[in-house]
Formats: structure tokens, sequence, C-alpha cells
């Protein structure tokens, strides 16, 4: 790497309980990810992906549960689970524009959500847990779920949950590339951080006819004008207004000749809110407003109204948990405020189960250009792949020692990455488990 990572400065006998063990394996992680980017696979597809994250776990000794078709999850410690980690490992069908080295070889496909830089995370984590369960037993189980198809509706969550990915996991955590916060920070809050997302189709039958005598057709090209303005804003007036139901159409297509009325036509888009009785209330109300908006009209409708994703709401205690174990391996500075998205995650299905939180790894090299989710040319800072290592697994010895257990008393490691002596007059001569105890507020 061209520059030192983020968060190790020369003296590795001074990092807290992950850095130093995370140090000696990120050089092969940058590769892992970089290899992983090149070659992206679409939802359902990540074939050649799971096969690099089994092989890499299986020769760290770790035993690899795989899903059906492609994804997999594995156990790392003993005795009962004290949280799951969550990573997905699906690209978008997105040209890829950045010029990289490491550029998507597949075309019309890249890893344009970051989701490469998830899934090496986690690979990191789990290779991390490994070694300090080699060094001290962990006195406890972390789950760590790689996951296939997120960015399909509803999600390949849901398969995972059908296949037991959760029983006996009492929490889950997740994070997600953040293209707006500087690498070195991450972002958290407690409540809804993504909206449930859906989307909705509505085609329009009617008499066509000539544009001079409108009276003699089912106008609907003006049915779908008014339905596109008049949809929303009935449901503004129908669910609580502190709920901000969002109704944006995407696709509006009918009619060939500007001098013919069309017999038929369509639109779409999409419905999302932060509120999850919202969303559902909203999705019960949707038939009613759209049939009496289009009724003045005579048109006939159908309506396709694919349910999506729920928000993910985050709880407060695993918030928490993430906030204190960020501070307590990074320093104070390390988590700032990430404001709500109305973008849609199936991270949330995780959450209508246990208990669980996600937090923004921020992406962005400080000063440099601020890119947005699914865009071709987005860019991350490489850096950000210790940080989410570290924060993702304190996080997990945080919930092992939340759930009863003390963390193990693992050596510090020297300059050179073997164990080492810890000076007892040194102001930073704390075990793990004293961070921990320390690292407990907001």
């Amino acid at each position: 790497m061209d520059r030192a990572p983020f968060g190790f400065s020369s003296d590795s006998d001074q990092l807290p309980v992950v850095g130093p063990f995370l140090r000696p394996l990120l050089a092969e992680l940058t590769v892992f990810r970089r290899d992983l980017h090149a070659h992206p696979e679409l939802s359902t597809r990540e074939v050649r992906t799971t096969e690099r994250i089994a092989d890499r776990l299986t020769a760290a000794g770790l035993t690899v549960h795989r899903f059906e078709g492609t994804g997999l999850y594995v156990d790392i410690g003993h005795g009962p689970i004290a949280a799951a980690l969550r990573g997905d490992i699906d690209a978008l069908p997105v040209q890829e524009e950045t010029g990289l080295p490491w550029t998507s070889t597949v075309k019309g496909a890249c890893h344009a959500c970051g989701h490469d830089m998830h899934t090496t995370v986690m690979v990191g984590v789990a290779l991390v847990l490994a070694d300090l369960n080699r060094s001290s037993p962990l006195a406890g189980t972390v789950r760590i779920v790689f996951q296939p198809a997120e960015e399909t509706m509803p999600g390949g969550a849901l398969s995972c949950i059908e296949q037991g990915v959760l029983e006996d996991v009492p929490r889950i955590f997740a994070l997600h590339c953040d293209p707006r916060i500087d690498v070195g920070q991450i972002g958290t809050r407690i409540g809804a951080i993504t909206s449930a997302s859906d989307t909705v189709r509505i085609e329009l039958t009617g008499r066509g006819g000539h544009t001079s005598r409108p009276h003699l057709t089912e106008d609907l090209v003006f049915a779908l004008a008014e339905i596109a303005v008049g949809v929303p804003a009935v449901l503004s007036r129908r669910i609580d207004v502190r709920s901000a139901v969002s109704v944006v159409w995407g696709q509006i297509h009918a009619g060939a000749a500007p001098n013919a009325i069309p017999a038929t036509g369509f639109m779409s888009g999409t419905m999302r809110c932060l509120d999850g009785d919202a969303w559902l209330a909203a999705g019960e109300l949707l038939d009613d407003v759209v049939n009496q908006v289009a009724a003045p009209f005579g048109v006939a409708v159908e309506l396709e109204h694919v349910r999506g994703v729920p928000p993910v709401v985050n709880t407060e205690a695993e918030t928490a948990m993430i906030e204190a174990a960020a501070r307590a391996e990074l320093g104070e500075d390390v988590v700032v405020l990430t404001p709500q998205s109305m973008g849609g995650e199936d991270f949330a299905w995780f959450l209508q189960e246990v208990p669980g939180s996600m937090f923004r790894l921020g992406t962005r090299t400080p000063g440099g250009e601020t890119y947005d989710l699914h865009r071709g040319d987005y860019v991350i800072d490489e850096d950000a792949l210790a940080v989410g290592v570290r924060v993702m697994a304190a996080t997990a010895l945080h919930a092992l020692a939340e759930a009863g257990q003390q963390l193990p008393d693992f050596p510090p490691r020297t300059s050179n990455g073997g164990p080492g002596r810890r000076s007892p007059d040194r102001p930073d001569a704390r075990t793990p488990a004293s961070r921990a105890a320390e690292a407990t507020g907001r």
C-alpha cells in the first residue's frame, strides 16, 4: 500500500486489541477485495465470490456452512452464540467507470454499492476472530453471515432466515459503505436508518382514438398524468403526515404519435417510508387510492404492488454497543450521527426477527470527491477496510462480553507482529475486558 493504513501507528504495541491481529492480514485483504471488485457477480449468481470466501475461511481452519445456491456462514468460538455479523456479497447491473487497475472485468456489472468492501471486511473479521480464538479461546460464538442477493427485492436475507441462519442468534450487526462520510469515521443512528421500499406498477387500458376527439375515448395519457400526481397526494392525506410516505415515479410510457390517444400505457415507481406501521397501512390503501383517482376517466386499471423491504430500525442497545466498540478501538471522534436514508436494505428482515444495528462505514478520502452509491464511478478509499474490520471485530468482542463472558486477555503484539510484553506503568496498559467495561456510554 502507498500509505499507512488508517489508525495504525508505527508502534503497534500501542494498538487496542483488534488492530495488532489485523495488521499482518491487511495487505492480503486488500488484494482479496480488489479481486472481488474485478469479478463482480449479480444477485443469486455469486458463485465465484462464494468460492473465494469459502476457500479463504477453510484455509483458516473454519467450518463453512453453505446456503442453498450461493452465500455461506461460519461460526467462530465456543458455546452459545453472542452475536451474528452480516455482510452482503452481490454486485449491481451497472457499468464501471472508475478506470482503476482492478476495475470490473464483467461488462455491465460492478460493485457500485461497496459490497466487495462489506465482504472483505467480514472475511477480515473472521480471520481476526479465528486468530484471537487460537490465542485464547472465545467464551462464546460469533456467527459471520455472507449473504447473497441483497440488491433484489425482497432480498436474499429472507432465504437465509428460512434456512435457519438466525437460530439461537440473540442480536445481529451489519455495516454499509457511505461515500458521504470520511474514512476513519462511522455513522450511527438509533431508530430507522433506511426506508421501507416497494415497487409499484400501474397499467391502464381503454379505447384509443384521435386527440381531436378525446370525448370518444378514455383519455389514457391524461389519466396517467392524474394518477402520477394524485396518488402521492391522496396517500399523504390518508396516512399520518409525520410518517412521510413517498411515492415517486421512475417510468411513464404511453403512445407513439402526438395526435393519437393510445389504448394502453403504464407507469412504475417506488413507495418508501421510514415508519414500518405506516408502510403497512399505505400498502393496504394503495389499491383503493389508485382506483379512486383513475375512476373518472373510465380506464381499466391493473395494479402490481410488490412488497420490498421494511425499514432498517436500529435498536438502542446494539447501536450503543457499536459506538462503544468503535471508540474503544479507534478513539472518541470516530462516531458521527448519520442521516436517515430513503434507500431500501434487506438487512431489515433480520431486524424483524432479532435486535440489531447497522452502521455506516466512511469511504470518502478526506478532502476528496463525494460520490453516491450505485454510481459507476464510485471509488472507495481502501483505508476504510481496516476501520471496518476493527469496528466489526471489536463489536463482536463487546457482544461476547455483554453476553456474560469475560474477554480473554490476549497478548499484545510487538512491532513485528509477534507476542510482546505490555509495560505495567504504561497508561494504555489495559486488558480488553477493562476496555470493554470503560466504553459503555453513547
